[in-house]
């Protein structure tokens, strides 16, 4: 296991980190060699949960979130969120928190986010939602199309062209969970 894996493995506290994102982890080092493959996402652990103690330093919230990387080149992340205490990576709620504020439900699982990386965009994130847009300058990621074919070949998860649908797939299932349960930590 790569250096990297390790310390993810460690950071996750016991917990089995998904094969997926070993796998993604992977692809990112040797194929991509680094380089973007989504538009500002980026492989990053916050050992001590610095963002996340900007909403709440209580236990059980940071026990029950993992960031484990960038959304954007702002510091936004994305984090897997225990849901009811749920241990299984591969199928727990993916969530987003803003480097400048506000925090959503982004896929319902590990392979959904794997998806919305093929639409190769940062999250656009404020307090009341999140989306997903590309401007008429868009360029894609110097790795973009070799993480499409990739994704596909590997998992035979399909590229997509609207990240939104992703979204609003997650938010009807988990949005008001996830705030309600938010609101018991963060009280802004």
């Amino acid at each position: 296991m790569h250096e990297y894996g390790r310390r993810f493995s460690d950071f996750f506290q016991g917990l089995n980190v998904p094969k997926k994102l070993l796998a993604l982890m992977k692809f990112d080092n040797e194929i991509a060699q680094c380089s973007y493959f989504s538009d500002g996402f980026e492989f990053y652990l916050d050992e001590e949960k610095v963002g996340l103690k900007t909403y709440s330093d209580d236990e059980r919230f940071l026990n029950s979130i993992y960031e484990f990387a960038r959304a954007d080149g702002t510091g936004s992340s994305y984090g897997f969120w225990l849901k009811d205490g749920s241990s299984d990576l591969d199928d727990v709620p993916i969530v987003v928190f803003g480097s400048e504020g506000g925090f959503h439900v982004v896929a319902k699982n590990l392979d959904r986010l794997m998806q919305i990386l093929t639409f190769d965009s940062e999250p656009m994130i404020n307090w009341s939602k999140v989306y997903y847009y590309k401007g008429s300058d868009f360029e894609p990621a110097s790795k973009s199309k070799e993480y499409r074919d990739w994704l596909k070949s590997e998992y035979g998860l399909e590229p997509i062209d609207n990240a939104d649908e992703i979204v609003a797939e997650a938010q009807k299932e988990y949005k008001d969970s996830f705030n309600t349960w938010m609101g018991e930590f963060y009280k802004g």
